[in-house]
């Protein structure tokens, strides 16, 4: 394990990341809202800390391998989630203990947006802007941005790419250099902000409000300026724009690329995810639809308009609102919640297990059906034309058990800090699946659970954020054995 190196990638991120608190420093400024010590000084302490951990190693030039990569990614989430936390404990309001602080910070660096914050409306300018642009800074992962940065010091990129990219193939690329990568992704990443910030303007919203909703549309995490989230606008056009958006952010980037290379949008609907994405949403709208107006909970067209929204917000694991879904009737908050589960495609902004991994296990699972009938005979399992290895099959399979292995143990971990169950399993979910809102006790807020649970959901969002493997594997001996 190269430390040294990891050290001095340490220092430099940190040092960037300092720079991100400067935005909420000016705004408090402007605004005299007096959150301005606590920005200065979380600005200074995670430039200082950086700048520490750079100096004794700055000469050293070193190639990462992928453990280092493995390694630097856990830190990087982990470190960025505590010092991200600075502010929110030093500011006068909301002056926040040390574990809610980290709760909200690595909630929205991980995208999820649980929060343990109320009355939102009455918060200073300076906080809200810094929490939404706590997500859009992790949608894309700030390691994806640094890749790009890392090189002209003379630190390869490619270990981290690999250990931050989701999906169950990491190892493709865009462009044949890292580099490349990592811009074309920032380029579309940040196009898709300015559209979304620009759409909301023109609905309504004021110029803060849509930027600040932008960043955490496009980054899928949830977090809003206002206790009601999207509800609070009630404007059909805005909802409207926001699905738009969270669907497209919860779609493959490598597609937006190639759309973009090749100026054409075909070759979205011969993507298997994609089309096997959009039918779940069509699929899962259409009974919430029913259900809503089979249960008289709204009038027809009032029921369209929250299912559409509620189903997309979900099933993206973004976590806005425009009606309390917890408590619509029949079996819809489960349904919903479980969609949370599949999360976005491989390579967006999205949550959850991602929509290729339950593809594969549904396509191996009816192999195995036509093998008990054949048991002969060969099937390959493939994705669109192209046959999956088995090996793919297994990595598949195996982050699926582990997953589920997981969510249990935290469940137990839950319960036995006296939590119910519905809360229990919710958060867990919630989390896990950088969801952000669940259900019974966690439904709105995670403000009245026991710190000690709060610690265990800030572990769950990191497992979730880095997939699970990049985390766990950490904890396994062979890691560490030269």
């Amino acid at each position: 394990m190269r430390y040294r190196v990891i050290l001095k990638i340490l220092g430099i991120l940190l040092m960037l990341f300092s720079l991100t608190m400067l935005p909420s420093l000016l705004i408090s400024r402007y605004h005299h809202d007096g959150a301005q010590h606590a920005f200065l000084a979380g600005f200074a302490i995670t430039l200082l800390t950086g700048f520490i951990c750079w100096l004794p190693v700055y000469r050293v030039h070193q190639e990462l391998r992928t453990r280092d990569g493995f390694l630097i990614t856990v830190l990087f989430w982990t470190v960025l989630g505590v010092f991200g936390a600075v502010p929110l404990m030093l500011s006068d309001d909301p002056h926040l203990p040390v574990v809610d602080a980290v709760f909200e910070s690595i909630s929205g660096l991980t995208t999820t947006g649980a929060t343990v914050m109320t009355g939102i409306d009455a918060l200073p300018p300076s906080i809200l802007f810094y929490r939404q642009q706590l997500q859009w800074l992790g949608g894309m992962g700030i390691i994806v941005l640094a890749v790009a940065i890392l090189p002209m010091l003379g630190i390869g990129g490619m270990q981290l790419y690999r250990a931050e990219t989701p999906g169950p193939v990491k190892d493709s690329k865009l462009t044949p250099r890292i580099t490349e990568t990592a811009k074309a992704l920032w380029y579309i990443y940040l196009s898709l902000t300015i559209a979304c910030a620009l759409g909301y303007w023109f609905a309504g919203m004021t110029p803060f409000d849509a930027i600040a909703h932008s960043f955490s549309t496009v980054a899928i995490g949830g977090f809003s300026t206002h206790d009601e989230s999207i509800g609070y606008f009630d404007s059909p056009l805005i909802e409207a724009i926001c699905i738009f958006f969270m669907v497209v952010s919860g779609i493959n980037f490598g597609l937006h690329y190639f759309a973009w290379r090749a100026r054409s949008l075909t070759h979205y609907f011969t993507d298997p995810e994609f089309r096997f994405y959009l039918g779940l949403l069509v699929v899962v709208t259409l009974i919430s639809l029913f259900a809503l107006v089979l249960t008289n909970t709204y009038q027809p067209n009032e029921a369209l308009r929250r299912a559409t929204f509620m189903v997309v917000s979900i099933a993206t694991t973004t976590g806005f609102a425009t009606a309390d879904f917890a408590h619509w009737p029949v079996m819809l908050p489960f349904m919903l919640f479980v969609m949370a589960f599949v999360g976005g495609c491989a390579a967006s902004t999205g949550g959850g297990m991602k929509v290729i991994r339950i593809l594969l296990i549904l396509k191996q699972g009816y192999r195995e059906i036509k093998r008990l009938v054949h048991p002969n005979a060969i099937f390959p399992v493939k994705i669109g034309n192209k046959p999956i290895s088995d090996r793919v099959l297994e990595a598949v399979w195996g982050f699926f058990s582990v997953y589920m292995i997981v969510f249990v143990l935290m469940l137990v971990a839950l319960l036995g800090t006296g939590l119910d169950q519905v809360t229990a399993w919710s958060a867990v979910g919630a989390t896990l699946n950088n969801l952000g809102p669940g259900l019974g006790g966690v439904s709105t807020h995670f403000a009245d659970i026991n710190d000690t649970a709060k610690w265990i959901l800030c572990f769950a969002m990191l497992l979730g954020r880095l997939e699970v493997f990049t985390l766990l594997v950490l904890f396994t001996p062979i890691f560490w054995r030269r």
